[in-house]
Formats: C-alpha cells, structure tokens, sequence
C-alpha cells in the first residue's frame, strides 16, 4: 500500500510540482526522498534553497511522518533560523503531528513548510528563544534569519 501511493505521490509531484519545491528519492529508496524549498520571496528566507529529508513510514499514508530517535522523519538539512525548526532540523508543524491526515500528500506537506518559513508559529516553537525574539523585535528576527540564509542557505 505504502509504495503505490508514494510512487503515485512522485509521479503527481514530477506532473504538477508545487510553487518552489521538487522531491524525489534518494537513489533506490522509494522511502526517502530530497525536497528542495526555495526560500519564500515575501520572507527573510528569500533566495536560500532549503534541503529538506523526507522518509516515509511503512504505514503511509495512515501515519504521518512522526519521531524516530528523536528526530522527525521530515526535516531540515540546511540550518535555518526559525522558531519552528531546531537546530537538529527538526519542524513544528501541526500536520506533521496531530494534525495529519491520509490525504495529506507530500505536495502539501512540503507547500505547509514553505508557508511556515514566511508565517512562523511563535506560539507553538521548537526554539522559544527565537520565538521570543520574533514577537519582541521583529527587525532582529528578520536580520539574523536573512544573515543565516546567506551563510547556510546560498551557495
């Protein structure tokens, strides 16, 4: 079941690839996959490509993507100063949790992600820290995400 519908995933993606983003398997592995997000045009992010590892669970699409030795099956390989994304790469986002659903696609997953990068959920972080300079001083927020999306996330 797994398989079918993440081939069928892959196949819509390389038909129809969302705004700014393209995934695809690792070599061989059917069950991980590289996603690409570029950085959101209305956001500090703007310019930065954001490597992003997906592995599917053998029971997809029943459950989502969901902690593995403390780290999310969905996550960020290039750093990325959020107050949703650790510095393991690790993603708050509603829908890679509780909020999951079967049809939920990667598509829309890795569009929520792209999301997320130009509208932050400071009430729900991973990094309080960051989330407490994003509602207090938006400026420094904006600055230090732009400095870390030059240093990681350009070349």
């Amino acid at each position: 079941m797994a398989s079918r519908r993440i081939n069928s995933e892959l196949r819509d993606l390389q038909k129809d690839p969302p705004l700014s983003c393209s995934a695809g398997p690792v070599g061989d592995d059917m069950y991980h996959w590289q996603a690409t997000i570029m950085g959101p045009t209305d956001s500090p992010f703007t310019g930065g490509v954001f490597l992003v590892s997906i592995h599917f669970p053998p029971d997809y699409p029943f459950k989502p993507p969901k902690v593995l030795t403390q780290v999310f099956v969905v996550s960020f390989r290039t750093k990325v100063y959020h107050p949703n994304v650790n510095s393991n790469g690790s993603i708050c986002l509603d829908i890679l949790k509780e909020q999951w659903s079967p049809a939920l696609t990667i598509s829309k997953v890795l569009l929520s992600i792209s999301s997320l990068l130009t509208d932050p959920n400071p009430d729900d972080p991973l990094v309080p820290e960051i989330a407490n300079i994003y509602k207090t001083d938006r400026t420094k927020y904006e600055n230090t995400a732009r400095s870390w999306t030059q240093k990681y996330a350009m070349g």
